[in-house]
């Protein structure tokens, strides 16, 4: 989930996917927290097994997205192609397709994990949340627990507002993968949400901090430190990744929507009923990166 960018804001943000889209990655809320798009996953995590050294761009997506496709149309039940050309739909956001592509890979693979794992985030992307939980429980197993598919678990489970049981399954994953900062993340956001502030905002510092923490996990922290009105850390923080101008623009806009009494909606990722602009969503694996959630 992300905060929505003023209609006034939007030209300047649009110029870096760092802007305003804050990651309160539910979907991611995902990988942690959350991806700029580098892929598709939660943020904060990604169910995917590799990553990408840097967050891909568009273009990159848009390529990948291309090429698999046409290997998939060549051979549907090339399982490879399938998951590939998916990770890439989701990274470009056409999940409903993405959705179709994994649903018919998971009948033909039933024995990949990974794949399940995939086609469980998607079912997340497409708003089918009992559904990705239940899939997603099945994408791995006590004896062999996956970090990943717990941090997309524990986003799943965060919006369908059952944070406490989030807060576990980040707890697992990290248990696994020792200080992930997209996994970090995703707890730092489960805490916000359940409006413990000091404590998320602890864990979304020591997420910032980790090593290969990238700029969804630090905007994070900034919606955190925006909530309690600490404007002039989040501007600080927020400039590492944005121009001056942008920075101050996403202080603006913090500012004028912490003021409201459903502040608590920057979290929840649903805009105020009167304002035009829609949220920006983050980017499937964790896109999550193109896993990273």
């Amino acid at each position: 989930m992300s905060i929505a960018p003023s209609p006034a804001a939007q030209p300047v943000l649009r110029r870096r996917r760092a802007g305003l889209g804050f990651a309160v990655c539910l979907a991611a809320l995902a990988l942690a927290g959350c991806q700029s798009r580098g892929g598709p996953g939660d943020i904060t995590g990604s169910i995917g097994r590799s990553q990408p050294a840097q967050p891909r761009t568009a273009a990159d997506w848009q390529a990948e997205r291309d090429g698999w496709g046409k290997r998939y149309d060549a051979d549907p039940k090339d399982r490879n192609a399938a998951f590939f050309y998916a990770r890439a739909l989701r990274a470009t956001e056409q999940h409903a397709q993405a959705l179709a592509i994994l649903q018919n890979a998971v009948l033909v693979h039933q024995d990949d994990r990974e794949l399940l794992g995939a086609y469980g985030r998607s079912l997340a992307d497409n708003g089918r949340l009992r559904e990705a939980d239940e899939v997603l429980s099945r994408a791995h197993s006590p004896e062999r627990p996956d970090w990943r598919i717990l941090s997309a678990q524990g986003t799943v489970a965060d919006q369908l507002g059952e944070h406490e049981r989030a807060q576990q399954l980040y707890q697992a994953a990290l248990k696994l993968a020792p200080n992930e900062p997209t996994v970090m993340s995703n707890f730092g956001l489960s805490l916000a949400l359940s409006r413990n502030l000091p404590e998320a905002e602890r864990i979304l510092r020591q997420a910032a901090s980790a090593p290969g923490a990238d700029a969804r996990v630090r905007q994070n922290l900034v919606l955190v430190l925006g909530l309690q009105g600490r404007f002039g850390e989040a501007e600080g923080i927020a400039r590492q990744d944005q121009s001056p101008a942008e920075a101050a623009a996403t202080i603006a806009y913090l500012k004028r929507s912490v003021s409201q009494r459903n502040s608590w909606d920057l979290l929840k990722g649903k805009p105020k009923a009167q304002q035009a602009a829609k949220p920006v969503a983050q980017g499937p694996e964790a896109v999550p990166g193109p896993d990273q959630g």
